[in-house]
């Protein structure tokens, strides 16, 4: 069975950014994750940039994907933009996944 951790990171593969056809995982925007004994998960994150209208949607989407999980007490989702995103930061799945929907990476 997997840890908690593995299963609190596999469900951030399942948020999507609006706004670029990937999710936010691959899309390198979760800077840390952090999950205790007790179930709090902290996850530390940023945005494609800072003026980004959709960081509170995404919050409380991944507070209720991650609560959903058994285990789990309490989630804090947290933004910061040091350092900030850059296209860099996509894994190489992310890039595949991008370019086959024409996107240029």
């Amino acid at each position: 069975m997997s840890s908690l951790r593995d299963q609190v990171w596999e469900i951030l593969h399942d948020v999507y950014d609006p706004e670029i056809p990937l999710n936010i995982a691959d899309l390198g925007l979760i800077y840390d994750l952090q999950v205790s004994d007790t179930g709090e998960v902290s996850i530390l994150m940023t945005l494609t940039s800072p003026g980004c209208p959709v960081g509170d949607m995404l919050a409380e989407e991944i507070r209720d994907r991650v609560m959903s999980l058994s285990g789990v007490r309490e989630v804090h989702v947290e933004f910061t933009f040091d350092p900030l995103w850059t296209p860099e930061r996509i894994s190489e799945e992310g890039k595949q996944m991008l370019q086959a929907f024409g996107f240029p990476v």
